[in-house]
C-alpha cells in the first residue's frame, strides 16, 4: 500500500507555515529595538542549519547502514530517504544567508566586514582561511556533494526495487563507505565556516563533532517520529517493537555523545582559562545563563532519566514525548550557537523567533510527506529486507 497525504496533515503542515509566516511578520514589523533586520537574518540561519541539519542526517543514515550493511533498518529506509529530500531547499535558504551576508546585506560574520579585518590582527591573520572567495568555495563543495550523494542513492534505491539482485545494493555499499569519508571532513569543516566562524576571535577542536551530534540526534528524533505518523495511518507495518527500540537507543545513545562533546569543551576551555577561548562561555553565561544551562539539562538529564531502560524505549508514548521535547532542546542549542555571536546581548525573544520556527517546520514536513508519496515505503529486492523483517531483540 503506498502513502498518500491525508487532508488532515496537509492542512495542519500549510497551518504551520501560515501561522509561523504570519507571526514572523509580525514580530518583523513589530520590533522597534533597531535590530529588527539582524534578528531576521540569525534567525533565518538558525532555523535554516538546523534543519538542513536534519535532512542531512538521512543521508548520512543511508550512507551509513549501507557502509555497515545494516539489516535492520530496511524497512524504515523510505524515511530516511524521505528525510533528506529536504536537503536542496535546506541549501538554497543557506545560500541566500550566506549570499546576503557577502553582499554585506546583514552583519553576521565580522570577517566578511573588510573594514573590520583591517582593524583586528586576529582576524586579518585568519584572512587566509576567513575569505569570501574560498569560503564560497568550501561552500559550493559541501552543497554539491551533499546533493549529488543523495540523488544518487534515492535513484539506485528506486532501480533496485525493479531490477533486484546485488549489484546495486553493493554499489551503495561502496558509494556510502566513499560518502563517509567526505562527511567525516566536512560535517566538521561546514561547521566551522557557517557557525563557528560567527565568533571569529574563538574556535574549538571538538566543535565540528559537537555541531554534528547535535544534527545527529535532532535526525534521528525525525525519523523516530514520522515512523510513529506512519504506523498510525496503517503503514510500516513490517515496523516492530524491535526496530522501535533500536531506534530509541539511539536517541538514548546520541544524547550521551552530545552531553559528553558539550561538557569536555566546556570543561577544558573553562579550566585552561585562557582569555580568547574562555570568552565564548564567559559571554553565553553572563547574557544567556538560564537558557545556556537549562539547554543542557533538558538535552542530557531528561534522556539519562527517562530513556535507560529497555521498557521506555519500547514506550510509544513516553518516547514521542521526550523526543519532541529533545527536538526543541536541539533547535535551541543551535540558537545558542548562532545569536550570542550575531545579536550579542541585544537578543529578546518574540513572535519571530517562534514563527520563523513554525514555518520551517511546516515546509520541511510537507517536502518529507511529498517525498514519502514518490515510491513504495516498503522496498521489495533490497538484499537484507527479510533480515529487517524478522528483527527482534
Amino acid at each position: 500500500m503506498e502513502f498518500t497525504i491525508s487532508k488532515r496533515a496537509k492542512n495542519f503542515s500549510y497551518a504551520l507555515i501560515g501561522i509561523g509566516l504570519a507571526g514572523t511578520l509580525i514580530g518583523f514589523f513589530m520590533d522597534h529595538s533597531g535590530n529588527s533586520q539582524q534578528k531576521l537574518w540569525s534567525n533565518l540561519l538558525v532555523n535554516g542549519f538546523f534543519f538542513f541539519g536534519v535532512s542531512l542526517i538521512g543521508l548520512f543514515m543511508v550512507a551509513l547502514q549501507y557502509a555497515t550493511e545494516s539489516g535492520w533498518a530496511v524497512v524504515t529506509k523510505r524515511v530516511y530517504e524521505a528525510v533528506m529530500a529536504y536537503i536542496p531547499i535546506g541549501a538554497l535558504v543557506l545560500l541566500i544567508v550566506f549570499a546576503a551576508s557577502s553582499l554585506h546585506l546583514n552583519h553576521l560574520y565580522h570577517w566578511m566586514d573588510p573594514e573590520a579585518v583591517a582593524h583586528d590582527e586576529i582576524i586579518a591573520n585568519k584572512t587566509a582561511y576567513l575569505n569570501i572567495p574560498f569560503f564560497w568555495v568550501r561552500t559550493l563543495v559541501y552543497l554539491a556533494t551533499f546533493i549529488l550523494f543523495a540523488r544518487a542513492f534515492r535513484k539506485r534505491s528506486l532501480l533496485e526495487d525493479q531490477v533486484g539482485g546485488t549489484d546495486i545494493h553493493f554499489k551503495n555499499y561502496r558509494q556510502g563507505a566513499l560518502f563517509l569519508v567526505f562527511f567525516a571532513v566536512f560535517s566538521s569543516t561546514m561547521s566551522w565556516d557557517w557557525l563557528m566562524s560567527i565568533d571569529t576571535h574563538w574556535f574549538s577542536t571538538l566543535y565540528g563533532w559537537y555541531v554534528f551530534s547535535g544534527m545527529w540526534i535532532s535526525g534521528i528524533i525525525m525519523v523516530l517520529m514520522l515512523v510513529f505518523y506512519l504506523q498510525g495511518q496503517g503503514h510500516l507495518k513490517a515496523v516492530n517493537e524491535s526496530h522501535i527500540h533500536d531506534l530509541g537507543k539511539w536517541v538514548f545513545a546520541i544524547s550521551f555523545l552530545w552531553s559528553y562533546l558539550w561538557f569536555f569543551q566546556f570543561m577544558l576551555i573553562w579550566y585552561s582559562n585562557i582569555p580568547e577561548e574562555v570568552t565564548y562561555f564567559q559571554f553565553r553565561i553572563e547574557h544567556y545563563k538560564t537558557e545556556f544551562f537549562l539547554m543542557f539539562a533538558i538535552n542530557f538529564i531528561l534522556p539519562m532519566l527517562l530513556l535507560m531502560s529497555r521498557e521506555s524505549k519500547r514506550h510509544r508514548k513516553l518516547l514521542t514525548i521526550i523526543a519532541m521535547i529533545i527536538f526543541f532542546g536541539h533547535w535551541y542549542d543551535t540558537y545558542l550557537l548562532v545569536m550570542p555571536g550575531t545579536m550579542f546581548d541585544h537578543q529578546h525573544y518574540g513572535l519571530l523567533e517562534l514563527g520563523m520556527f513554525l514555518a520551517f517546520l511546516g515546509v520541511f514536513i510537507m517536502v518529507v510527506l511529498r517525498a514519502l508519496t514518490k515510491a513504495p515505503l516498503m522496498p521489495v529486492n533490497h538484499p537484507y529486507l527479510e533480515e529487517s523483517i524478522h528483527h527482534h531483540i
